[in-house]
């Protein structure tokens, strides 16, 4: 299933899904009144039983609307945790050697001869995003006033199934509920300043409408091989980045063993591959513009769409 938050014509938000190549929204609040349907993440805790319910919902089809006839939210606006990796070489290695676009000085400009830190190559490594600031596709990403440089990355990632703790990587598939595609706007400018402090990111990644996810979250059962996919980016209908999730150095089963290393993560959750070689700005030498449209196709995953603009 392809499923979706929206917001009715009346101004109520429901779950459901998308059917008929994304041009119908199956209501599964209107539908049936049980509390698994208050919300995506009411659905996810229901666990299996849960999503079976939601099946035969999909199946009845008793309340749909056009597509067109509701706003479409992130499908889990409201994660309860953001965990966004850094699991692609080609991407650290571009992004470092253009620092020096941002007047970072001493920086190679060849990425065969960036120096990647060794503790990269052992472990996964990850920051936490700021869960408040989740929107859709559709939404206009707002430019931070204390940026001049705006960024966006191409990403995908999962939704967690469950509680968990010390999981294996070799049972950590059950723990995948379902995945999406994630743009994770950057201020440039601003991330690169502050993380000359050994912290970071902080307001480089962390302002209102930052994080979008969308446009739909696509159920694992759907996805036979995600570490096969696809994946571009288009800004105003050029196509400026492309890559594929066989990349990655480490996989989602790798970041839930970590994570979970004496700790329990929840369901809910969500993680992020972390930006695919040649997937943002940054690492093609050039930046977004106010108005600029930035479209993310993953395959099978769908199209996410958002405008970027300028406060007045």
């Amino acid at each position: 299933m392809k499923l979706v938050s929206f917001i009715t014509q009346g101004g109520a938000e429901h779950i459901g899904s998308v059917i008929d190549e994304g041009r119908t929204v199956i209501d599964f609040t209107a539908s049936d009144a049980s509390p698994v349907f208050r919300s995506m993440l009411d659905l996810i805790d229901a666990g299996p039983e849960g999503l079976e319910r939601a099946a035969q919902t999909e199946r009845r089809g008793a309340v749909r609307h056009s597509i067109d006839q509701v706003r479409l939210r992130a499908p889990l606006p409201e994660p309860r945790q953001m965990r966004d990796f850094l699991s692609f070489e080609k991407h650290l290695r571009q992004a470092r050697a253009n620092r020096h676009l941002l007047g970072i000085a001493g920086m190679p400009s060849d990425p065969a001869k960036v120096e990647l830190p060794e503790v990269w190559y052992r472990q996964p490594i990850y920051y936490k995003c700021n869960r408040f600031s989740v929107v859709g596709t559709g939404t206009d990403v707002v430019w931070p006033r204390y940026s001049s440089v705006m960024d966006y990355e191409l990403e995908f990632g999962c939704v967690i199934a469950k509680d968990g703790k010390n999981v294996k990587r070799a049972d950590a598939r059950p723990y995948i509920f379902g995945w999406c595609i994630f743009n994770d706007f950057s201020a440039r400018d601003a991330q690169m300043a502050e993380m000359a402090g050994s912290l970071g990111p902080c307001k480089g990644k962390d302002f209102d409408t930052g994080n979008v996810l969308g446009p739909w979250l696509v159920t694992a059962d759907e996805i036979a091989d995600p570490y096969d996919l696809t994946m571009v980016a288009r800004v105003n209908g050029e196509e400026w980045s492309r890559g594929s999730s066989r990349d990655m150095r480490f996989r989602f089963e790798d970041f839930i063993e970590h994570v979970t290393t004496d700790e329990r993560i929840r369901a809910g959750e969500f993680f992020g591959s972390g930006t695919v070689g040649s997937g943002c700005g940054l690492e093609l030498g050039k930046f977004l513009n106010d108005g600029d449209v930035v479209e993310l196709e993953v395959s099978g995953l769908g199209v996410l769409r958002n405008r970027v603009v300028r406060q007045r």
